[in-house]
């Protein structure tokens, strides 16, 4: 169900979260009942939450053996009290569902809710997401708490979302889901153990299942050399995942059908696959923990603009930011603060890529326990006098100046391919690098191209629509199923520029290699070339390429490649490769065909880039070159132009805008802008 609201803005329908509530929110996790014998605590953190500028409070999202400290024995006074008082101040909540983290009492009373590792022994109770999704006990009691609070909370006008879980993460190898694993490949191979026994090839090494009965889940004391059956386990342990979810939204549903749900998801994560997940929910959010100021700073803060992109695009409306340090985070080798602009920084990075909600863990530190340490708006020091508390509230301020931009779009005419299963196709291939085969890197790599010319760029799925895209670019797609080619075939004859790199289409949806030569299932022709071989360098290894008289370096991959219809633009220099191509293109339909041969460290890409996006007339927001690590993104609502002028440089530095804008902060025209290190500016035309 598709609850988000939309609602009549200037030129196009803007897209809140909640309508009853259409603004940006700034807030974060709130955990009161750690203060529940200290509630003088409590009226002092709503005096703190309207300083810091702050209209959102995230609860609940551990407080289950407080509201259930015994088995049907509940107490939801805490909630019920500090519900009110968050909106008697002015304050909306998303309220959260507990299942990250259930009471001891459930797993000393049932174990089965206790997961069971790979090496299939039974874990305690510990930590948090220890639990087994499979299990028919805990999804009742979830449910029955769900339920409760749906069913007390759900009409409170206070409540805009619903929050499910928390990083929904993890693996049972438990009897329960050694069973249900048994029934979804028997599902997805028709009940035939001949198809499942060709899709998993397991005539090698005399592996075949006479019987679905024999599956067993990969482990170090089972089978672990079968790729389709890895493949199929990590499909298997994310649709168990959304599964369990789509059991707790449907709690919540019996007695709160409009209110929109979300879960916070984290970018990297392997065991979900948030394309599938995300059509579940109503809205995306996440969890944006970069690590600022590091060496990698610059390769940061691109990665962290691709997850903003990333996020909103599963959707295609505003995504909400669920979790952010204001200071420094307690759990990484090395915890650093941000630098004074910094926080506002980061927010606006988020609103710039189309987020409507900048949130942190947490709004006050707890005393004790994992996370005392960890990075909040108000300290153990208690108070609004703190660096940290100044710069979240100017924060605050920032998103209220700038409020109207809040439900507006990004329009992206260049999309990335991302793909989760690919990415476990590749991290499974024994071939090529056998520890790293850098998939994420090498997409982060294409994306930071785009992003510091601010191009705005969507990301998507190997199944995604791509016919409102004029460029899309996939790097390492090494499985392509049957859709996923006709998808990409589709779109060059339309009309299309498609860009793809070495490892094109090597393996089916079964990671089995296509036969009649690479790119396999049809690409070859669409593409105009046979990739014969490729070839893996140490790291120390370098090659170089030649284009329109310029060199470039070429590491970690090279392709041994054949035109068959397409041109050559560039070529691999040394080695045995002879004048073998680098890049070449291929008309095809309508549309062109790029295909890359080897990995660059971006500059190869750049210079390509460049003369793509001038012949798609496919531009930045403004005409003047940006300095190092400064970029502009572009929000609007079909009248409205929203610039975002972002310094993540470090160094003071001026850029020309080119044309006239409106600073919303300070009300004056400029048509240029001075920032200061860590600095941002928003305007609008």
């Amino acid at each position: 169900m598709d609850v988000i609201n939309k609602k009549r803005g200037i030129g196009l329908m803007k897209q809140y979260i909640n309508e009853k509530f259409p603004h940006f929110l700034h807030g974060g996790d709130y955990n009161p009942e750690q203060w529940i014998d200290q509630k003088e605590i409590w009226d002092e953190d709503m005096r703190l939450m309207r300083l810091a500028n702050c209209n959102e409070m995230s609860v609940g999202i551990f407080s289950w053996a407080t509201l259930e400290p015994e088995e049907g024995k509940y107490d939801f006074s805490f909630l019920d009290e500090i519900i009110d008082k968050i909106y008697a101040n002015g304050g909306r909540v998303v309220l959260a569902t507990p299942s990250g983290a259930r009471p001891r009492w459930m797993a000393e009373k049932y174990p089965e809710v206790l997961r069971v590792d790979d090496s299939l022994r039974r874990m305690h109770y510990g930590a948090r997401h220890n639990h087994c999704y499979t299990s028919p006990v805990y999804r009742e009691k979830v449910a029955e708490m769900n339920r409760r609070l749906a069913e007390r909370y759900g009409k409170h006008p206070a409540v805009i979302a619903w929050h499910l879980s928390n990083e929904y993460s993890g693996k049972c190898y438990c009897p329960l889901c050694q069973q249900a694993f048994r029934e979804f490949v028997k599902k997805r191979y028709d009940g035939d153990i001949h198809k499942l026994n060709t899709a998993w090839w397991t005539t090698f090494w005399s592996h075949a299942y006479t019987s679905f009965d024999q599956v067993e889940m990969p482990g170090p004391r089972s089978e672990k050399c079968v790729l389709g059956l890895n493949l199929d386990h990590k499909r298997f342990s994310s649709y168990q995942t959304v599964d369990f979810m789509k059991a707790e939204i449907a709690a919540i549903r019996e007695f709160c059908p409009d209110l929109p749900v979300t879960t916070n998801m984290m970018p990297e994560h392997e065991d979900i696959n948030y394309f599938e997940m995300a059509k579940e929910l109503d809205v995306i959010s996440w969890d944006s923990y970069p690590i600022w100021h590091s060496p990698t700073h610059a390769r940061t803060t691109a990665c962290a603009a691709f997850w903003h992109d990333t996020f909103r695009s599963m959707k295609q409306r505003p995504h909400m930011l669920m979790e952010s340090v204001p200071g420094a985070v307690s759990w990484r080798e090395y915890n650093k603060l941000k630098r004074p602009g910094m926080d506002r920084l980061s927010a606006i990075q988020t609103i710039a890529h189309g987020g409507d909600t900048v949130q942190y863990f947490q709004f006050r530190k707890g005393r004790g326990g994992y996370e005392k340490l960890h990075g909040a708006i108000v300290d153990h020091e208690g108070s609004e006098n703190t660096r940290v508390f100044r710069a979240v509230a100017e924060t605050g301020a920032t998103l209220k100046a700038i409020d109207e931009i809040c439900g507006t779009e990004v329009r992206a005419r260049v999309a990335i391919v991302y793909d989760w299963e690919n990415r476990w196709a590749l991290e499974l291939c024994k071939g090529f690098a056998v520890k790293d085969k850098q998939y994420s890197r090498t997409v982060y790599t294409y994306h930071a191209e785009l992003w510091k010319r601010g191009i705005a760029t969507d990301v998507v799925s190997a199944h995604s629509d791509l016919s409102k895209y004029d460029l899309v670019i996939a790097p390492m797609l090494y499985m392509t199923d049957s859709d996923t080619v006709a998808r990409l075939e589709k779109f060059v004859a339309e009309g299309g520029t498609l860009y793809a790199t070495y490892m094109l289409g090597m393996v089916d949806e079964s990671d089995l290699c296509y036969l009649g030569g690479f790119p396999g299932g049809g690409l070859r022709r669409v593409f105009g070339i046979w990739n014969e071989e490729i070839d893996t360098f140490y790291p120390e290894d370098r090659l170089e390429i030649t284009m329109d008289g310029k060199l470039y370096e070429g590491v970690d991959y090279a392709e041994y490649v054949h035109t068959e219809g397409a041109s050559s633009l560039a070529e691999l220099k040394n080695d045995f490769y002879g004048t073998s191509p680098a890049l070449t293109v291929n008309e095809y339909g309508k549309g062109r065909a790029y295909y890359q041969t080897f990995r660059d460290r971006g500059d190869f890409f750049g210079a390509v880039c460049d003369k793509i996006l001038g012949e798609l007339n496919i531009h930045a927001p403004i005409a003047t070159p940006l300095p190092e690590l400064c970029t502009v993104h572009e929000r609007n609502d079909g009248e409205i132009r929203y610039l975002f002028v972002e310094n993540y440089s470090g160094k003071e530095t001026e850029i020309a805008l080119g044309d006239a804008w409106t600073d919303m902060e300070s009300g004056e025209t400029v048509d240029s802008v001075s920032l200061n290190k860590f600095d941002v500016r928003i305007l609008k035309k």
